[in-house]
């Protein structure tokens, strides 16, 4: 499969969906089956709402090397035929990162997030040679991951814009999820996004539509589908200002009612994805009741 072709499979709102686990902390295969069945009717698991197995988010990093291939396989198998599903691969030397992205590709992953292998103390060179390795041993598209927060010292080097630049001739490289530290220019992003898709990672999402980039990750996504639909349509036509007030609106009913993650939403809608893998939290009963208020007040539940 060619960039172009590939492009149009990671964009717009990347679902990160969370995995189940039952209440001794193992993966609930079931679970995710029923659950995966329920985000296709919701509209997810499009080439603009395409599934993100094992992110972070999902709790990914928690997953064993045989544990995340059944995760993978079971999405893809419940999701059905035509679902555009992507594997979240965890920050390995790239020898063994081929090997998961192989392991995702036959599995049925249309796409791969990747990290920085930040556990290497990557520079520019490194970081170029990593995704171009990856990219020449696959056919499937790449996000890179460019986890700033994890290389922010002079041995260990996140991903610049002239570093993208030199990514053009890595076919499978097709999008970036982008974020910048205090102090970095986020709008560099301006110098490739023509060239590849920038999905946001700041919560920025009008600003990134502007700069000419395709898409935003959304912790709303997973558990009430339709208003990041509404969203991408509102900013895909331009609408900015409607955009905007729909984010402030939604954002001040979540702050009055204390916030809310993943888990709490889902488990307020009466969907629990079950106990979280330490060190995580499940969700505290005020939480879930919070979420709760906040979703009816949204008109989200009834």
């Amino acid at each position: 499969m060619n960039r172009d072709y590939l492009k149009t499979l990671i964009q717009g709102t990347p679902a990160p969906i969370p995995t189940a686990f039952d209440g001794g902390c193992q993966l609930d295969l079931a679970k995710m089956a029923d659950m995966t069945q329920w985000w296709v009717e919701q509209g997810l698991g499009t080439k603009t709402t395409a599934f993100k197995v094992a992110s972070a988010m999902g709790q990914g990093p928690d997953l064993s090397d045989d544990e995340w291939p059944h995760l993978l396989r079971t999405v893809v198998d419940a999701a059905g035929s035509g679902a555009t599903i992507l594997c979240a691969l965890k920050a390995k030397n790239t020898l063994h990162t081929i090997e998961d992205a192989k392991k995702a590709q036959d599995l049925g992953a249309v796409g791969l997030q990747i990290d920085l292998p930040f556990f290497h103390h990557p520079d520019q060179d490194a970081n170029v040679r990593h995704f171009t390795a990856i990219s020449d041993a696959i056919d499937i598209g790449i996000m890179i991951y460019n986890t700033w927060w994890f290389c922010q010292n002079p041995v260990k080097e996140y991903i610049n814009a002239d570093t993208m630049s030199r990514l053009e001739d890595a076919e499978r490289v097709v999008a970036i999820k982008w974020s910048t530290p205090q102090g970095e220019n986020y709008d560099q992003m301006s110098l490739f996004s023509n060239r590849f898709n920038v999905i946001d990672n700041t919560g920025d999402k009008i600003r990134c539509h502007r700069n000419g980039g395709r898409g935003y990750i959304s912790s709303l996504i997973s558990a009430y589908a339709q208003h990041d639909l509404d969203l991408w349509h509102l900013l895909e036509t331009e609408r900015y200002e409607e955009a905007m007030e729909k984010e402030e609106r939604v954002a001040s009913v979540f702050a009055r009612h204390g916030g809310a993650g993943t888990s709490a939403l889902l488990a307020a809608m009466g969907r629990p994805m079950g106990t979280s893998r330490p060190p995580s939290l499940s969700p505290t009963d005020s939480q879930v009741a919070g979420a709760r208020d906040a979703l009816a007040e949204l008109g989200w539940v009834h």
